[in-house]
């Protein structure tokens, strides 16, 4: 008989303890953990992050968006106290800090900071880069034949 492999989803569930992160509002760019979930369109969310934190308030989905982190057996409702000390205990910063999407935003937020001249010099070495690249190929090319 033929082999059948299933795989299981990588999708990222609405769950208790799902570090989310907003999408807009006074609060983006925001980290924040489900507490509680209100009904499919819209949770309870709860941000004890030292250094942005987010009240506890309801918030719809579309306003925020899941990441791969979750806080394990959180129970339902919890309080700031004890999400603090969860956040904190499961390093939930350090984790995000070290995320791809935590880079990529640092990274585009560091190229909106710059000024004409410096995306000007930003440009000149990608094509000196380059340049180098295709040269090492051609190379290695030409040895081939």
């Amino acid at each position: 008989m033929a082999e059948i492999t299933v795989k299981a989803s990588a999708w990222k569930l609405v769950e208790l303890g799902r570090v989310v992160t907003f999408l807009q509002g006074e609060f983006k760019g925001r980290l924040a953990a489900i507490v509680e979930i209100i009904d499919h369109k819209r949770v309870l969310v709860d941000g004890p992050s030292p250094d942005s934190s987010v009240p506890r308030h309801s918030t719809p989905l579309s306003n925020v968006v899941l990441t791969p982190i979750v806080i394990p057996n959180l129970p339902r409702a919890i309080g700031h106290g004890p999400l603090k000390k969860a956040w904190e205990k499961h390093e939930v910063d350090s984790k995000w800090t070290e995320s791809s999407a935590a880079k990529s935003k640092a990274k585009r937020e560091k190229r909106r900071q710059l000024t004409d001249f410096e995306r000007f010099k930003v440009m000149k070495l990608r094509k000196q880069a380059r340049f180098e690249v295709r040269r090492t190929h051609a190379g290695i090319r030409k040895a081939a034949k």
